[in-house]
Formats: C-alpha cells, sequence, structure tokens
C-alpha cells in the first residue's frame, strides 16, 4: 500500500498519466496508438496532448515508477520501431487507487485564469473589459462546439459522454460569469484607477512598525 501512494503521488504529474495507464489496462500498446485513440476518444478536450513530447514524457514517467513495463518492439519496416508498453499489476491498482481519490477530492488545481483576474488591475477597467469579452465569445464558442458533440454522438451510452457534459456544465457557469462581470465593467459598476488602488493598498496593507508592535 506504501509502494502504491507513494507511486500515485509522484504519477500525479498530470492527468494524462492516468488517460495512459486506463488505456493500457485495455490491451498492451505502442504511443502512436495511444496518440490516435486519445484523439479518436475525443480525450485530447479533457487532457492536453498538444505537444506529443508530452505523451512521451508521461510514459517514461511511468516507466520509472513501475507502473508500466516494455512489452515488446515491433519491427515496422519502412517505418521506425515502435514500442509497446503494457500495465503492470502496481501500474493497475495505482490507477484505481488514483482514479476513486480524484473523483472523490477536489484537488489543490492553479490555473491561469484565476491568477490572471486575481492581479485584473493591472489593466485600466475598458483593457480589462475587451479581454473578458474576448473570453466569453471563445467560451461561446467552445460551448457550441461541445453541444454539436452531443448531439453527434446522442446515440452513444451516457457513460461515454460524462466527461462532455461536465465540461458543458463548467463552461456555461463561467460564460454567466463573464457576462456579468463584462457588463458591470461596461456600466462602471466594477471600476478602479490608480488613486483609488493607492489607497486601499495603503488601507489594507499594515506598516512594518505595526507588524512589529503586534509581534510583540
Amino acid at each position: 500500500m506504501t509502494s502504491m501512494l507513494t507511486a500515485m503521488n509522484n504519477a500525479r504529474g498530470s492527468s494524462l498519466g492516468l488517460i495512459v495507464l486506463a488505456m493500457l489496462c485495455e490491451e498492451p500498446m505502442h504511443p502512436y496508438r495511444m496518440q490516435r485513440l486519445i484523439e479518436q476518444r475525443g480525450k485530447d478536450r479533457v487532457v492536453n496532448v498538444r505537444h506529443r513530447a508530452s505523451l512521451y514524457q508521461t510514459i517514461e514517467r511511468l516507466l520509472r515508477l513501475g507502473l508500466i513495463e516494455v512489452r515488446e518492439t515491433v519491427r515496422g519496416g519502412k517505418y521506425p520501431d515502435r514500442v509497446v508498453y503494457a500495465i503492470t499489476d502496481e501500474g493497475r491498482a495505482t490507477a484505481r487507487a488514483w482514479l476513486r481519490d480524484v473523483l472523490r477530492t477536489p484537488g489543490p488545481e492553479f490555473p491561469d485564469f484565476p491568477a490572471a483576474v486575481s492581479i485584473l488591475t493591472l489593466l485600466t477597467p475598458e483593457e480589462a473589459r475587451e479581454q473578458i469579452a474576448a473570453r466569453r465569445d471563445r467560451v461561446a464558442a467552445e460551448l457550441a462546439e461541445i453541444g454539436g458533440h452531443l448531439r453527434a454522438y446522442r446515440e452513444l451510452p451516457r457513460l461515454f459522454l460524462l466527461e462532455e457534459e461536465y465540461r458543458r456544465t463548467v463552461l456555461a457557469a463561467e460564460l454567466t460569469w463573464l457576462r456579468e462581470v463584462e457588463e458591470d465593467l461596461r456600466a462602471g459598476r466594477l471600476t478602479w484607477n490608480d488613486e483609488w488602488l493607492q489607497r486601499i493598498a495603503s488601507e489594507l496593507t499594515p506598516d512594518e512598525e505595526s507588524r512589529h508592535d503586534g509581534n510583540d
């Protein structure tokens, strides 16, 4: 159990590792087949595989941890040789433990957007509104795309569409929030300027002397 938890913690660099383990639970395969299946099954909409190197880096990490192993090397003739990987018993157990942990526990995720929102005041209110409006349009377009996918594959069992349902729900909530913030910025209900920011900063930030007094 201890080794499994250690492997799981070390492997949790990205959700791509979990996807790779799940695919290898089905059958041994080489990275090129993994890449194709990830795209064919739409997993590239929930994990970042825009750069093939990220898939190979993930495989190397899982290999070092003993969660997968090399099964064979397929000679490709005119094509490059392909290394076929298989999941180990520890890898299978780790994948299930990892999946249960991810499903039940909200993780400490730190996406870029909330961080950017936290320092919105680096821009003027109008600049911020323009960027929020641009994101609103992109989110709306992505929602429309998800709707198209769900309609196109509506004959599939719902089990295989749950990730798209989840993405649609999350993006719909974000779109509502973006519209509200964009409208408040447009109407001036949400605004700031340098003088106001300096005043707020001075009010909310204790000076050095008061901090030292509080520690004595």
